[in-house]
């Protein structure tokens, strides 16, 4: 990208170092996101055309999403497939319906 500012190259300089190799992103480094739009670390707005590949087609940040998880993660954020919790269960007996 020609317009990559003084963070966004250290920030990449930093996961090029630290992070595993196994993509080649664009030098867009984000640090906002609401609902369509990303912003990057210099303040530029970009429409998320992507959606972390579906995983956020809802939007970014959405009101009632963010206090789904937040409520959420207040009583467990994740287990390993190795263990069961008490919501997966119920998640595909709603998508069985």
């Amino acid at each position: 990208m020609s317009t990559v500012t003084s963070k966004a190259l250290e920030l990449i300089e930093l996961e090029n170092h630290y992070g595993a190799h196994n993509y080649a992103p664009l030098d867009v480094v984000c640090a906002r996101a609401e609902g369509v739009f990303l912003e990057d670390v210099g303040g530029k707005k970009y429409m998320d055309f992507l959606a972390a590949y579906s995983a956020v087609n809802q939007g970014h940040n959405h009101p009632r999403i963010a206090k789904a998880m937040i409520d959420q993660v207040q009583k467990l954020a994740l287990t390993s497939r190795a263990f069961r919790n008490d919501q997966f269960p119920v998640l595909l007996e709603n998508f069985a319906n």
